[in-house]
């Protein structure tokens, strides 16, 4: 028997029609333009189709910052590649680079976008697998706009200069030998740019030192080199000022500190940047001032603080809960960056930082002509009384931009929680308000990666199913990111184990109490890696779960590494997914016998990172031990979708599916 795979419906480019508002429910690679006038990223609206948007910052506090999808003109492409890179343009315009997969050799496409639907203009086109395109700091009129580093390997790489003239085509620059990343300017012209190189020694480590490339020249000089065997990076300048932010392990621990240009003195550590349990990255330096600002990540959410040369402490900002971008502008109109939250779709902050941390307010400016709106009442009619509307007042923070629910209604709220894992407390985000645990249908969403989290930030899947009357618990189990390395290694050489450890400790701790108040069990949900880990889950303890949704799985590390491609398998290897555990593989084949919850499996055809193949050998395995499809479990392919299949085209209705089989209630449990 073979499966028929949906077919996610599509529109093509000539059925788009002309550009109309954004209505994006998710925003990433934001960037920002050379003078801040501008910003650009990629935008998804609720039918899964990515776009690039442009947006205008304008130029001063209090101006709204307001987004206009760049849509491609006639015979372009209506779909955008979300893994796309973005250089947001002084005039509004976007530099995009794309993969192209389409000829013999590894390429990258560059286009410029233009407004108001204007025809694409080619930038020209490079043969390298990868690429890395860094705007240049102060382009003139027809002058290049990025830089572009690209390499096939860590043998060499290569540096060109790239124009928007939809004329001129990648002017090399310069071959460097060996692998370089990073990119920070030096100099406000554009010519002196610090570069991370990596180091390779004969024993096979490696060290991470900053050289500086002279553009003019083509040549290399160092700039930062702490101790011979420290990792010293650079991590923000004002060329300005000669201020530098370094990011090195020379204190003994990785730490950030500071220094100038063109001075022997050694860079300070203060204790303040240390961090603590935080990541701390500073995104943006404050012209003229000195002042950074430095955001602050730990766990599922992030906080912004001030922080300046001299001083012993970090002064946080008062900014609502949530999560930053990790880039950001400051000028004289304020500091921009993004900013999402789980019931705030992805937008731009606009923050005055003096007037956010002072607590006061002041009055917006407003035209000289009073407000006023008749109140109804009096027998002179509708004229007869009138009130002032209050004038509206700035805070110091606001968001623009962030896309509101079509009903009129607000978005499903979530919050951090606290749950019970196997080796100690967790944190997760919860959606469901304070009685979420004693909800009809729980779910409980597990991520991917398996380096990847959770975060207090807007995820239009669990806010579907939040506002379909599910309380969703989103952990973030042994192997997630943002809790410091050991919790994030907890699963190097063990996929299935302290994390599985984890959800098993959950469900029996949250099942144990549903099911005292008579209540369902919990029902999975998870994509990728955490389809593996709810599969496992279910199978390994069938009596805590409901039902299982799966999307995108793969079956154990050892059959993903044995199919999918050469990145995966590279991941695969470095984190050591084919090691198995002392007490046996974990292997979701060997558990299909026990897997007693109903399941829905979901998968991409096209999926270019698990194989839809792992998915297709479930199904059979399922029919081959008397599982009847339709009845015990439901198998969808996505026609043409890749592994972001809840992200692409066509996702509302995947969406719909997922929804509806997770709210569905059991008649009687599988005998």
């Amino acid at each position: 028997m073979t499966a028929i795979p949906l077919t996610v419906p599509r529109l093509t480019a000539a059925a788009t029609g002309p550009a109309a508002p954004s209505a994006a429910l998710r925003r990433v690679s934001f960037t920002f333009a050379a003078d801040g006038s501008h910003a650009a990223c990629l935008a998804a609206e609720a039918d899964g189709r990515w776009f690039v948007e442009s947006w205008r910052l304008g130029g001063q506090p209090g101006e709204v910052c307001a987004p206009q999808p760049l849509r491609p003109g006639a015979g372009g492409r209506r779909s955008e590649d979300v893994h796309s890179q973005l250089v947001s343009l002084t005039d509004g315009r976007v530099l995009i680079c794309r993969h192209d997969s389409s000829g013999p050799y590894a390429q990258q496409q560059l286009i410029v976008r233009g407004l108001d639907g204007q025809a694409d203009l080619s930038a020209g086109r490079i043969q390298r697998a990868g690429l890395r395109l860094l705007p240049l700091p102060a382009p003139a009129p027809g002058a290049p706009v990025a830089v572009a580093l690209g390499t096939d390997g860590e043998a060499s790489t290569s540096v060109w200069l790239i124009s928007a003239n939809g004329v001129s085509a990648p002017q090399q620059v310069a071959e460097l030998p060996g692998l370089y990343g990073g990119g920070v300017w030096l100099d406000q012209g554009g010519r002196l740019l610090g570069l991370d190189q990596l180091q390779r020694h004969g024993d096979g480590s490696g060290r991470v030192k900053t050289v500086v490339l002279d553009l003019a020249t083509g040549g290399l000089s160092p700039l930062l080199e702490l101790t011979a065997d420290s990792n010293d990076r650079l991590a923000a300048c004002d060329p300005a000022t000669g201020l530098v932010l370094v990011r090195s392990d020379a204190p003994g621990e990785d730490r950030l500190g500071w220094g100038r240009l063109g001075t022997q003195e050694p860079p300070h550590f203060p204790e303040c940047l240390r961090g603590g349990l935080h990541f701390l990255r500073p995104v943006a330096i404050e012209p003229g001032r000195n002042r950074v600002a430095v955001q602050a990540d730990w766990g599922a959410g992030s906080t912004l603080a001030l922080w300046e040369p001299g001083t012993m402490r970090l002064e946080p900002l008062p900014v609502p809960p949530g999560r930053f971008g990790g880039v950001a502008h400051w000028s004289a109109a304020g500091l921009r960056m993004p900013y999402s939250a789980p019931d705030q779709p992805a937008a731009m902050a606009s923050i005055d930082v003096d007037l956010l941390l002072s607590g006061e307010t002041r009055p917006v400016p407003q035209p000289e002509s009073p407000r006023l709106a008749p109140v109804q009442g009096g027998r002179a009619g509708l004229a007869s009384v009138v009130q002032v509307i209050p004038q509206p007042v700035e805070t110091g923070w606001r968001v623009d931009g962030s896309t509101r629910r079509g009903d009129g209604r607000p978005w499903e709220a979530a919050e951090a929680v606290t749950l019970p894992g196997a080796a100690g407390p967790l944190e997760g985000v919860v959606y469901g308000g304070k009685e979420w645990l004693t909800a009809e249908h729980l779910v409980m969403a597990l991520h991917g990666g398996p380096a990847d989290a959770w975060r207090l930030e807007f995820e239009p899947t669990l806010q579907r199913l939040a506002a379909e009357g599910m309380a969703v618990v989103a952990p973030n189990q042994r192997g997630s990111t943002g809790y410091g390395v050991d919790h994030a290694q907890a699963v190097q050489h063990a996929w299935g184990g302290p994390d599985l450890e984890d959800v098993l400790t959950m469900l029996q701790s949250i099942g144990g109490q549903r099911e005292s108040l008579g209540l369902e069990r919990v029902a999975l949900f998870g994509v990728s890696y955490g389809a593996f880990l709810a599969l496992l889950a279910a199978g390994t303890a069938p009596d805590l779960v409901a039902r299982v949704a799966a999307v995108s799985p793969f079956l154990s590390g050892a059959r993903l590494a044995a199919e999918a491609g050469p990145a995966v398998r590279g991941l695969t290897e470095r984190m050591g997914a084919t090691t198995d555990l002392p007490d046996g593989p974990r292997d979701v084949l060997l558990l299909c016998h026990r897997l007693m919850a109903e399941l829905l499996v979901v998968h991409g055809t096209q999926d270019e990172v698990v194989p839809v193949t792992q998915s297709r050998a479930l199904r059979q395995e399922l029919l081959r031990i008397g599982r009847i499809e339709g009845v015990d479990f439901q198998y969808v392919e996505a026609a043409g979708a890749g592994h972001e299949v809840l992200a692409e085209e066509g996702a509302p209705l995947l969406q719909e599916l997922l929804a509806s089989f997770l709210r569905a209630t059991r008649v009687g449990p599988r005998q």
